[in-house]
This record gives structure tokens, C-alpha cells and sequence, in this order.
């Protein structure tokens, strides 16, 4: 890979996230300060339509992962490059905290910035936000192209998979499924309340999808 190519990756991861976090966790915020102008259902549509649009715009360029536990589940899963995951995970990190500031420097005045706080006992949470992510990382490999979120189908079956369980789940963990987009509102916040089961349940919800994948895979060969 040359040096440019990996500019143009980790650019695009960048671009993508904040775009992701930008989006997202400014949904969450907007809804506050309007009083419920978004809705639940408004803000799981515009995690949805997000990604679906970053998949499309840079999927072919990065991948689109946007989320660490992705690109750590990409790699276990053997179809990324160990030598990518921290310049990645990196460029992730770097993306969604400059959305976060920037919402931090609009809405100086809001508590959270979107972050991710459990509903109820953290282990219901940390439950949830690991099968979710394991749901997620598992259509994510059966309709990616190698390490590679791209496709007329992908944006839409994994963009439609994220708006479906923060519809129905996003109540009670968030559904944050991402690390990064958990990270950035907390740190530039200071909302640091159980923070630690947003950055544990995802990288080990991504393990469980790609052992489930790897089940689905191995009978396809068998048969």
C-alpha cells in the first residue's frame, strides 16, 4: 500500500466517523434542546441514514468501518490488516472527537453531547450493547466485499440494521455499538458515568458476530 493510498484510508475513516458522530450524536442533542423536535424514531433514522451515506461516499476508498470494534472485527475475522487496525482505530477516535467539539462549541450548554448513558443497571446494558454490536458485525461480514463495507446492498442492509436497534433498544443502552462515538461526547463532556460499557461490550459484541459468521461460513463450505 502506498503512502498516499494510506492517506486516502485513514481520511476517509476520519470523514466518515465524524460525519457519523456529527450526525448522530447531534440528533440526540437537537432533540433535547428542542424538546423532543427529532423523536426516538428521528434519532435512530438519522444513525441509520448516516452510515448509509458514509458507505456509499467512502466505502470503497476505506471501508467504512467507522467504528473500531468493526475494524478489530474485520480483523479477527481475517480480512484486515493487523498493521491498519491502530492507524484506524486512531483516525476514528480523531473523527468523532472533532464532531463532538464542534457540537461542544454550538451547544455549550448541554450536560452530554449525545453520550451514552444506560437507562438502567449497567450489565442490562452491557448485555445489550454487546449482542447488538454482534448482530451488527455479523450482517456487516455477510454483505461486506473483504474488508470492505460497499456495495448496491451493503448501505442499506447494514444502515437499516443500526436504525433497528436503536429503535428498539436505544431507550435503554443507547445503542451505541461504536466505541468512538461513545468516546468523544464523554470526553469532551465530562460524561464519564459507565463509560467503560461502551468501550468493552462493542469490541466483544464484534468477537461474537464473527464467531457467528465464521459458523454460517463453515457450513456453506461443508455443504
Amino acid at each position: 500500500m502506498s503512502g498516499k493510498d494510506r492517506i486516502r484510508r485513514l481520511s476517509a475513516e476520519a470523514i466518515g466517523t465524524f460525519s457519523l458522530v456529527f450526525a448522530g450524536t447531534g440528533a440526540i442533542t437537537i432533540d433535547d434542546v428542542t424538546h423532543g423536535g427529532v423523536t426516538h424514531v428521528g434519532i435512530a433514522l438519522t444513525f441509520g441514514l448516516v452510515v448509509m451515506a458514509m458507505i456509499y461516499a467512502v466505502g470503497d476508498v476505506s471501508g467504512a468501518h467507522l467504528n473500531p470494534a468493526v475494524t478489530l472485527g474485520f480483523w479477527a475475522a481475517r480480512r484486515f490488516a493487523g498493521r491498519l487496525v491502530a492507524p484506524y482505530l486512531a483516525s476514528q477516535v480523531a473523527g468523532a472527537l472533532a464532531a463532538s467539539a464542534i457540537l461542544k462549541l454550538m451547544f455549550s450548554g448541554h450536560p452530554t453531547l449525545g453520550a451514552t448513558i444506560p437507562a438502567g443497571e449497567a450489565m442490562q446494558s452491557f448485555l445489550l450493547e454487546a449482542l447488538l454490536t454482534a448482530l451488527l458485525m455479523f450482517v456487516i461480514l455477510c454483505v461486506a466485499t473483504g474488508d470492505k463495507e460497499k456495495g448496491v446492498m451493503a448501505g442499506i442492509a447494514i444502515g437499516g440494521v443500526i436504525a433497528l436497534e436503536a429503535l428498539f433498544a436505544g431507550p435503554i443502552c443507547g445503542a451505541s455499538m461504536n466505541p468512538a462515538r461513545s468516546l468523544a461526547p464523554a470526553l469532551v463532556s465530562g460524561s464519564f458515568e459507565h463509560l467503560w460499557v461502551y468501550l468493552a461490550a462493542p469490541p466483544l459484541g464484534a468477537l461474537l458476530g464473527v464467531a457467528a459468521w465464521r459458523c454460517v461460513r463453515e457450513l456453506r463450505s461443508f455443504d
